[in-house]
């Protein structure tokens, strides 16, 4: 489980990453923040941002279980259809 959701979905490099920086400046050691994210660029960019940062970054699975909110990209898989939800553990100090 997680303790605070981040919804990152239809932003781009490198806004995940910043707003991540930032949520977890305000959370506790040992918490657990969820980020969805559309773009492509998070499942790289979010595991070296926890590398450098002290962070471990547990998971990331494809979340694919939101349709997209254009009826007609639901007969498709789009890269804005699909979701990926990463889960980043908060380090201490």
């Amino acid at each position: 489980m997680w303790d605070e959701v981040l919804d990152c979905e239809g932003l781009l490099c490198p806004l995940p990453v910043l707003k991540a920086r930032k949520r977890l400046m305000a959370m506790r050691a040992g918490q657990v923040l969820c980020l969805r994210a559309t773009d492509a660029m998070a499942r790289i960019d979010l595991p070296h941002f926890c590398s450098e940062a002290g962070h471990s970054y547990l998971r990331a699975e494809e979340d694919g279980s939101d349709p997209p909110p254009d009826p007609r990209q639901r007969l498709k898989k789009t890269p804005d259809s699909l979701c990926c939800r990463a889960l980043i553990l908060k380090a201490s100090g």
